[in-house]
């Protein structure tokens, strides 16, 4: 029986990727999607007879109810993403965020399955020295992070319900996006050749994009024994503070020069390592390290050409 799946905004970064692996592995997918980074992201999947392409808002409680009556699986990815983003409009945050998970929540059936992502930079300010597990205190500091933990706690309160905690995601998508910390930091060791980082002994866990999308793969195929938990996912090797990444990067990059200095601050305070032994007893492992990565990074921003307003 094939499996029908609902993402909303699935024609953003991680979606685009994801609706590429669930449609190879023989499910159907329906993206709902505003489209505010353009068109072309999904263009690549029009082909598949499973795949369907909503235009839409998922604040539309009229059209959420009628695309999750014939869904099996909800996959619920559009937000207003970021520290930044949602200080800039803290309603459009609130009510994307938040309040559209809680009606997305209320209007499915307990019969269908739904997998919500949210970020562990709900951990906040730990220490960089204890590991973070699903049983540490949620700390969100930004408004970002509080309407995803409160979005998180809302669903886990209902029946049938999956949400990971995912890592800094890093990765080629057909919607790019280079403010994540390590596309961000590879984008300018080639652009620039050099960064200036601040808190540099502030960590973090990393997964790979595509380990993200297989992730929610196996969620769904062993969703009997893993719901009602939060679940972090990430890689355990690869727990790094901003100057190892920017040593890593180094490694491939060797022309790139790295300055250190206190200039700013993360808006979130992340500084975390976190632990994925729970998500590897269920059965589920990233697999894609760092160093893959960033040749794959590497490879695709070639593929930039000449940047903007720049003569090189």
């Amino acid at each position: 029986m094939t499996t029908n799946i609902l993402i909303t905004g699935g024609a953003g970064y991680l979606g685009s990727i994801l609706s590429e692996h669930l449609l190879d592995h023989g499910c159907r997918v329906t993206v709902l999607d505003k489209l505010i980074y353009g068109e072309q992201n999904l263009f690549h999947l029009c082909s598949n007879l499973n795949f369907e392409f909503v235009f839409g808002d998922v604040r539309n409680e009229k059209l959420i109810a009628s695309l999750i009556s014939s869904t099996d699986v909800i996959i619920p990815l559009a937000a207003i993403v970021g520290a930044p983003g949602c200080d800039l409009d803290p309603l459009t945050a609130t009510s994307v965020n938040l309040d559209a998970i809680r009606m997305i929540n209320r209007l499915r059936s307990p019969s269908q399955l739904i997998i919500y992502p949210t970020s562990n930079s709900g951990y906040g300010t730990q220490s960089g020295e204890v590991f973070c597990t699903e049983e540490t205190p949620l700390e969100p500091i930004s408004l970002y992070g509080r309407t995803k933990c409160s979005a998180e706690a809302a669903v886990l309160d209902s029946p049938n319900s999956i949400t990971l905690r995912l890592a800094t995601v890093f990765g080629m998508s057909p919607r790019m996006r280079m403010d994540l910390l390590v596309n961000h930091f590879v984008y300018a060791a080639l652009s620039d050749r050099y960064l200036v980082i601040f808190e540099k002994n502030f960590k973090r866990n990393y997964i790979h994009i595509r380990d993200v999308a297989d992730c929610f793969i196996h969620c769904i195929e062993n969703s009997a024994a893993m719901v009602g938990r939060p679940y972090n996912a990430g890689l355990d090797n690869a727990n790094l503070s901003k100057e190892e990444l920017a040593l890593k990067i180094q490694e491939h990059v060797s022309d790139f020069y790295v300055h250190f200095s206190e200039i700013g601050s993360d808006p979130d305070k992340r500084n975390y390592i976190v632990s994925n032994q729970r998500l590897r007893e269920a059965g589920f492992e990233a697999r894609r390290g760092l160093d893959d990565g960033i040749r794959e990074l590497i490879k695709g921003y070639r593929m930039l050409g000449r940047l903007p307003r720049k003569n090189i």
